[in-house]
């Protein structure tokens, strides 16, 4: 136990020190990060921090939640509002999915095996970054946008599916009791929320806009310290001795460790490598699924103020950064997949527009489970008057 205090002191230390040395080096690399936080990470992520915020405090997400029971439960073994996280995440990317089951789990919406499992898989990338960033803007062909993205969404409901039997698969609470047709369980979910919450309008806005850009705060510092770290190993000539020490390429040791890092530089090497386009499709679907040590860094520190345990989180990133290379690779044998050209215009978007991008993504994100969800009601309903019809057609005795 003392070890692990030792080497986290050590390493702290000489990282100070590689600062020090490294003036000139640690200032470019904290520019861009904060560059790519202001330009991509906030546009994207801002209006679903504050809509997911707002959503919870007026109850939207309980009443989504009573409507996608019927699917989460089964499948995922988490609470309908389970499906909410996930297709924000979805819609939205990294850190999303994390911030929202540890608020969740906070808020005693999900147990701890709950929570733990969805926390494992409703960690997912944007579609923006998949076809816009990684497969146009740095690989330059739109055509593998739709490969990444699905072979990543695939990995991410398998790995789901996986971590349904984590902690045995049970639940450790019964679901609740279903009396009356699904929408009045629906709505009366939602008018419950609203009046346990109770804040007015107004200050619900604000402390959704506070709490937003705290969080924001925290993933551009994760993004400006990684592009830092990052830096100081190609400086230092870690990749080189790891190179000469196991015996490979040293671009191969570089691509490996700046992936396992932080992902939006790991694609940006393999977009730059000598691999073949379907290799580096294939690297890039896996550098994605596995987020880099930023992202769960990012995940960890939203659930360090919950009892979650991080062990499932980890197992499914490595899980799921398998899954997703061995799907590219299939769907890379396919030729019906077409180009998306309205995602890949995104890295073309001025500021504002890039908001208003994201506000549309998040309008869809809820449009897709909503729908799910009153389809279940309107299915539900039908069966109730059939039963009903049934009944009265019964001869009496």
């Amino acid at each position: 136990m003392n070890l692990k205090h030792y080497l986290a002191a050590g390493f702290a230390i000489l990282l100070v020190a590689a600062l020090v040395a490294c003036p000139q080096a640690t200032y470019a690399a904290s520019a861009e990060g904060l560059a790519l936080w202001w330009n991509v990470v906030l546009p994207s992520l801002l209006p679903f921090f504050v809509g997911a915020e707002l959503l919870m405090g007026l109850g939207a997400v309980h009443c989504l939640g009573v409507l996608l029971e019927p699917v989460m439960r089964p499948l995922f073994r988490v609470p309908g509002s389970g499906g909410f996280v996930l297709a924000v995440s979805l819609a939205s990317g990294f850190p999303m999915g994390a911030m929202l089951a540890s608020q969740y789990r906070q808020k005693g919406v999900l147990s701890k095996k709950e929570g733990e499992r969805l926390l494992s898989f409703a960690s997912t990338a944007g579609p923006l970054f998949m076809t816009g960033a990684v497969a146009t803007g740095l690989l330059g062909w739109p055509e593998g946008g739709p490969v990444i993205l699905l072979a990543h969404y695939l990995s991410c409901l398998v790995t789901g599916l996986a971590l349904r039997f984590h902690g045995g698969g049970g639940l450790e609470k019964p679901p609740p009791q279903r009396t009356g047709p699904l929408l009045g369980r629906a709505a009366a979910a939602l008018v419950a929320a609203r009046r346990a919450d109770g804040r007015p309008l107004g200050t619900l806005l604000g402390d959704a806009v506070k709490k937003a850009f705290a969080s924001l705060t925290l993933v551009g510092g994760f993004i400006i310290s990684f592009s830092v770290l990052i830096e100081l190993v190609g400086v230092s000539g870690l990749t080189d001795g790891l190179a000469a020490l196991f015996q490979v390429p040293g671009q191969t040791v570089k691509l490996i460790l700046t992936g396992f890092l932080e992902v939006t530089n790991g694609c940006r090497l393999a977009a730059q490598s000598s691999l073949t386009m379907g290799a580096k499709v294939v690297a890039m679907s896996a550098m994605i699924a596995w987020g880099g040590l930023s992202v769960q860094g990012q995940a960890a520190s939203f659930a360090g103020n919950t009892d979650l345990s991080l062990k499932p989180f980890y197992l499914a990133r490595a899980l799921q950064a398998a899954l997703a290379a061995l799907f590219a690779f299939l769907l890379l044998r396919c030729t019906w997949l077409p180009p998306l050209p309205t995602a890949a215009l995104y890295v073309t978007l001025s500021l504002g527009r890039k908001y208003l991008f994201s506000l549309a993504g998040l309008a869809l994100s809820l449009l897709i489970p909503a729908g799910v969800g009153l389809t279940l009601a309107f299915f539900s309903a039908l069966g109730r008057v059939k039963l009903a019809v049934f009944k009265i057609n019964q001869p009496r005795s």
